[in-house]
């Protein structure tokens, strides 16, 4: 992985932002619901001491996990300097830390490992090679909790073309997500669910989602993987 997509944090909030307008919601909508449906799918009683945010950006996503699991340490690890030394400038604590992937030696194994939105900008010759690195950082047992942007919602595709830095990235759908973990090592895959149906003008209706999650339809899709 060696792609510099957000060395400057300043305008990947910009960019995202611009994007993110056709659903009249922020990023912070989008962070919180992931680690909601997140908190809600791992089982009863567990209790995460070590998580990797892998690809982490700006670190937004780092520290609402930091909040959500209160007992666990935090590491968000990505490939671009610039951007890491703005996430432990803005985020850092003695909870959570910052680091590049090329460098990263971890001194303890993960229980927990969340990916948002990082594949699809991985060049699928690589995929393999970056899901075995995650799966290498992770104990036996953990949990990787995948979260990609769904192909096979029209206003996903749309979003995408608004934001410079997603434009060119080539989605994977939720089979092909399926099949990379499955080969790396995580053999058992709960049911791929699907989140974001509607749009903030549609709120009213987003009672249902919970009701909707087996319909491959919604912006963003979520696979809770056990490593071997």
């Amino acid at each position: 992985m060696d792609e510099h997509l957000f060395d400057l944090s300043e305008a990947y909030d910009v960019q995202l932002a611009r994007g993110l307008q056709l659903s009249g919601e922020d990023k912070n909508f989008f962070i919180a619901g992931r680690v909601r449906e997140l908190q809600r799918r791992l089982p009863q009683g567990f209790t995460p001491h070590r998580i990797l945010d892998f690809g982490c950006g700006t670190g937004d996503t780092t520290r609402h996990l930091a909040g959500a699991f209160p007992e666990a340490e935090v590491f968000g690890l990505d490939t671009a300097e610039k951007v890491l030394a703005h996430a432990q400038q803005t985020h850092g604590s003695p909870k959570i830390s910052f680091g590049l992937i090329r460098d990263f030696k971890p001194a303890e194994a993960f229980d927990l490992c969340y990916v948002n939105g990082v594949f699809h900008h991985i060049h699928p010759q690589r995929r393999l090679e970056a899901a075995a690195w995650i799966r290498g950082a992770l104990q036996g047992g953990a949990y990787l909790a995948l979260f990609e942007n769904n192909p096979w919602n029209p206003g996903t595709r749309w979003v995408m073309s608004r934001i410079p830095f997603d434009r060119d990235a080539q989605p994977l759908s939720p089979p092909e997500a399926r099949r990379l973990l499955i080969e790396v090592g995580f053999p058992r895959c709960a049911p791929t669910r699907f989140l974001f149906y509607f749009p903030r003008p549609l709120k009213f209706l987003r009672f249902s989602e919970p009701w909707l999650a087996n319909l491959p339809l919604g912006a963003q899709y979520f696979i809770l993987a056990t490593k071997a």
